[in-house]
């Protein structure tokens, strides 16, 4: 690897890409640029966001995306279907279409929630530790357990894929509890989970309960795994871990939130992609 041109990294969401470059070593994250991006597009027109955005980056390196689910991530073929983003690349081989788009040798796919895990891990509030967690809250509920920062998704210690969104909590699925969809719901009238938690700190009774409740379906669905895990930390990101100074009191175990889900992401993106 060129330590000179640093790792080319886009962080993808529904709808936005952010592209930087993350140079290793002091894990210092730079060229930062962040574009709106139309998931709901053709794939082609996708595929020409994607690669607008990686274009202004150093690709001597290849190029690194963290992505949400379902995606293979060894194969790079999305599998998008009914999550109200991405739908048109449903069985799409992007790593291809981004190979010949860019003239590269190398593109490697990372899941999101586990690029903001082993970010934290790398230079953030889980360094040092053998055993810890990150947990993503925003439309839905992404996860990663790390051993010595590596992401671990088999055996009986994890959930399935490690991913607690596949589980079931009170007899219905965990993101039925807790997410922006659920607690939405929950609450009755509002734009978005940011105004119920600033309903909250002005001191309206309602939209605290409303997000206590959410966030103890969470400590208490995540507990078991912790404790099987033998996790000694966890920390929290993505859009909802916001409303995390309201709902502290719920955790019974070692947890924080992070200065910056998507700074976090980058970097982690960055360490999985290359090995670094």
């Amino acid at each position: 690897m060129s330590n000179d041109a640093g790792i080319a990294v886009l962080e993808v969401g529904g709808s936005h890409v952010t592209a930087a470059v993350v140079v290793p070593g002091g894990w210092t994250v730079e060229s930062v640029r962040r574009t709106p991006l139309d998931s709901k597009t053709s794939a082609d027109r996708i595929v020409a966001q994607l690669g607008q955005a990686a274009a202004q980056l150093p690709l001597a390196n290849g190029l690194a995306l963290a992505l949400p689910g379902p995606f293979d991530y060894a194969t790079g073929v999305a599998w998008y279907r009914g999550v109200e983003k991405f739908d048109s690349l449903y069985g799409h081989d992007l790593g291809k279409s981004l190979r010949e788009l860019l003239d590269l040798d190398r593109v490697v796919f990372v899941n999101d929630a586990e690029a903001f895990a082993v970010g934290e891990w790398t230079a953030g509030t889980l360094q040092g530790l053998s055993r810890c967690a990150g947990v993503t809250i925003g439309t839905g509920i992404g996860t990663a357990f790390l051993a010595d920062g590596r992401v671990v998704r088999t055996g009986d210690s994890v959930p399935p894929g490690g991913e607690l969104y596949r589980t079931t909590f009170r007899g219905k699925p965990l993101e039925d509890w807790i997410s922006a969809r659920a607690i939405l719901a929950a609450y009755g009238s509002a734009p978005g989970v940011k105004e119920i938690a600033d309903a909250a700190r002005a001191g309206e009774a309602r939209a605290l309960e409303v997000l206590v409740d959410a966030f103890t379906c969470l400590a208490e669905a995540l507990t078991p795994w912790l404790d099987r895990f033998e996790v000694t930390r966890v920390v929290l990101g993505g859009s909802i871990s916001g409303a995390f100074d309201l709902v502290r009191d719920v955790f019974d175990f070692d947890v924080t939130v992070t200065e910056d889900t998507e700074h976090a992401a980058i970097i982690g993106t960055a360490a999985v992609g290359y090995g670094a």
